[in-house]
């Protein structure tokens, strides 16, 4: 049988090859077509070779995940096993690594409780956009489905910042970013414009279908690893001083991942996504860290009281991959009039092996915003929520960029300022963090404050 697998392989020139013609919108496909791979890998052409700097490494060198600094490179392709549980650790001596189907995380049970103005109070947007944290000059990335803005601008009298050039499809996409079809991305990228109207909105429209059994809303990880390699090649360009972009901060919003860890290799395979903090794609997300990016990321819709059906039952330890890294923004979901948690909402800690106090933050859900659906459906499940937090963190970045303030020190300072639900008498909601909510519920306005702006 043949599974879908993400390679890691020693430098070669058509590796560099392919991976420079990628940074440079060209085709790479002749390129992989000439490089050597071990018997058995049949590499995947329609997606170019990604720096991956030294694989053994721990430390990140940005200099080093460049097409001609690079040491290792990762490639996609089908690896033939004699069955299931006979993955190979290495193949030749080359370290072989999950590329595991992905998914959204929306909810559709249920009618939507509240609107855009109940979030914009729950959050104080009125006290920050008056001083001036409205997301201007920062770039929100929607990591989805694609994104349909003019959908949001006809529906909503909007007029959506748009950056085309440095926006992303996949290889063979059959639509251009901002122009896909209107689904999940179009309503992610809506609800990170509640506390960011002016923020400017890249469409990386990850979730194309290619995973085997694909639908409308999931891929491959392979495929949002080659975003981010792409996003990350962009990211000197955008900030660079006197250029055309000149963007204040990069927050990168993620409202997909995994609902079971049968979708990954089997346990205990160096190689898995689910649990493993050296997979590849955990290079490029602290690679973009390094650089000065936001990630926040969907805690998922695995919650006790309902989970999606696709979690299988199993509702304790289902934060899973990157939604487990320690230097990401994860957001479960709650009420955005009660500020009760959503019964779908993962609840921490996460899955044994990675960082364990999962989620970070609570941000606001299931009500009536984006319209995506159509009349009377909510903006659902932690796939909200995440945005809506997204959108936050830009309107911070507005005034207190990567540069005044780290990323790391940003998700600090949600977590020390994050606060009770509305619905807790005083005193009585737990101090420090708790698997239901994390720290809270976001408080951008105290945060803003704390940072003093």
């Amino acid at each position: 049988m043949k599974i879908p697998v993400l390679l890691a392989l020693p430098a070669q020139e058509t590796l560099r090859e392919s991976a420079a013609a990628a940074t440079v919108g060209q085709p790479s496909e002749d390129a992989l077509r000439r490089t050597k791979v071990p018997a058995g890998f049949e590499i995947d052409v329609s997606l170019p070779a990604i720096p991956l700097g030294e694989l053994r490494k721990d430390s990140i060198v940005l200099e080093s995940l460049t097409p001609g600094g690079s040491q290792d490179f990762v490639v996609s392709g089908n690896l033939e096993v004699a069955n299931f549980d006979a993955i190979p650790e290495e193949v030749e001596g080359r370290p072989v690594f999950a590329d595991p189907k992905i998914s959204a995380f929306p909810y559709c049970a249920g009618a939507p409780v509240g609107g855009v103005a109940d979030v914009a109070s729950r959050l104080s947007l009125g006290a920050i956009h008056a001083r001036g944290l409205d997301g201007d000059g920062v770039a929100i990335v929607i990591m989805d489905t694609g994104v349909n803005i003019p959908f949001i601008n006809t529906t909503h009298g909007l007029a959506v910042r748009f950056d085309a050039a440095n926006s992303w499809a996949p290889p063979g996409s059959l639509q251009r970013p901002g122009l896909f079809p209107v689904d999940h991305g179009t309503m992610c990228a809506f609800d990170s414009l509640i506390a960011a109207p002016k923020a400017t909105i890249l469409d990386y429209s990850i979730l194309s279908g290619r995973s085997p059994g694909g639908s409308a809303m999931s891929g491959s990880l392979g495929t949002a690893v080659r975003a981010y390699a792409d996003l990350l090649a962009k990211y000197a360009v955008m900030f660079a001083p006197g250029g055309p972009y000149q963007y204040r901060g990069l927050v990168i919003s993620n409202s997909w991942g995994m609902y079971h860890p049968s979708w990954d290799f089997p346990a205990g395979h160096p190689g898995r996504y689910c649990d493993n903090p050296r997979h590849p794609f955990a290079t490029m997300v602290a690679a973009l860290v390094t650089a000065g990016a936001d990630f926040v990321f969907a805690a998922g819709n695995c919650g006790s009281q309902c989970p999606d059906n696709r979690c299988a039952g199993r509702t304790a330890g289902t934060i899973m991959g990157a939604s487990s890294y320690s230097d990401v923004l994860t957001v479960a979901a709650c009420l955005a009039t009660t500020e009760d948690r959503l019964g779908y909402s993962s609840q921490g800690p996460s899955i044994a092996g990675m960082y364990q106090q999962k989620p970070d933050i609570t941000a606001h859900a299931h009500f009536t915003g984006s319209l995506a659906y159509g009349p009377g459906s909510p903006d659902s499940g932690t796939s909200t929520a995440c945005p809506v937090a997204a959108g936050c963190v830009a309107a911070i970045r507005t005034k207190r960029p990567p540069a005044m303030v780290p990323p790391a020190a940003l998700i600090t300072q949600i977590q020390t300022y994050g606060r009770p639900p509305v619905g807790f008498a005083p005193g009585t909601y737990p101090p420090g963090w708790n698997g239901d909510y994390g720290y809270g519920i976001l408080d951008v306005d105290g945060v803003a404050q704390s940072l003093g702006v």
